[in-house]
């Protein structure tokens, strides 16, 4: 090989390893590898904190936005199907085989559920006057209840409603932050972030429009969850007097 085709050689050998270390920032001329990041939001070149930051942000500049897939809290696993918005929100939750509706509008939370959840045993007061739980069970069951507020059950429950309390408690990966690379979540590029190295949870970003959230794994095993719809509306209407019950100050115990 002549001295002017090994120089050649050793350029081309060269400029191919600089395309593999920086193909993941801005686009280069003349690299042969597609850059991951043309034609999206840009998000994906930043660094993972900003990137956390934004979504964040992202999700906080739109009003509604659905959510499903499981939380564990306490021990205890919770399946969520829920859409929310900054006045309230609707959807169902599952856990321990049962399963429940929520529905909270503005300060006034329903809670939907057979007689299985209220409990079915007879064993003393239900909280509403005297009634055993069986029958308490049974007047309540496949209704709408409205919890009162001085209830145990209202705080529980209606953070699951609350868009504001729920994703900020959940946008936030735990450890030190660092990009894992490009990926997809329903056919929409993402921009995964990490905290420490997966253990502290991962969070897969859109590189399309806004940076919104589409699906984060929570740090511990503490659940998976995907997000969807994000600013698209949904109307919440009170239910009927008829599909409606006011049990009183505190609901029998579940």
């Amino acid at each position: 090989m002549t001295p002017i085709s090994q120089d050649r050689s050793r350029r081309a050998t060269l400029a191919g390893a600089v395309c593999a270390l920086l193909v993941t920032g801005a686009a280069l001329t003349g690299c042969s590898e597609e850059d991951p990041n043309e034609g999206t939001n840009g998000v994906g070149r930043l660094p993972a904190g900003e990137i956390q930051s934004r979504t964040q942000k992202a999700a906080k500049s739109v009003d509604t936005v659905r959510l499903h897939g499981t939380v564990v809290t306490n021990g205890r696993s919770y399946t969520l199907d829920m859409r929310l918005k900054s006045e309230g929100g609707i959807g169902s939750v599952t856990t321990e085989g049962e399963t429940f509706r929520l529905l909270r509008i503005g300060d006034e939370l329903f809670l939907k559920a057979g007689a299985e959840f209220w409990g079915q045993e007879d064993g003393g007061d239900g909280g509403g006057g005297g009634e055993s739980d069986a029958a308490a069970a049974g007047k309540l069951a496949e209704k709408y209840v409205k919890v009162p507020q001085g209830d145990p059950s209202y705080k529980k429950f209606s953070g699951f409603t609350d868009k504001d309390v729920l994703l900020g408690g959940l946008l936030t990966l735990h450890g030190k932050l660092a990009t894992d690379g490009h990926h997809e979540q329903a056919g929409v590029r993402t921009v995964r972030i990490t905290g420490d190295k997966g253990s502290g949870g991962t969070l897969d970003v859109s590189l399309e429009g806004k940076p919104y959230p589409l699906r984060l794994v929570r740090a511990g095993q503490a659940g998976t969850l995907t997000f969807s719809a994000w600013g698209t509306d949904f109307p919440l209407e009170e239910p009927s007097r008829s599909e409606t019950l006011d049990y009183g100050k505190q609901l029998p115990t579940s």
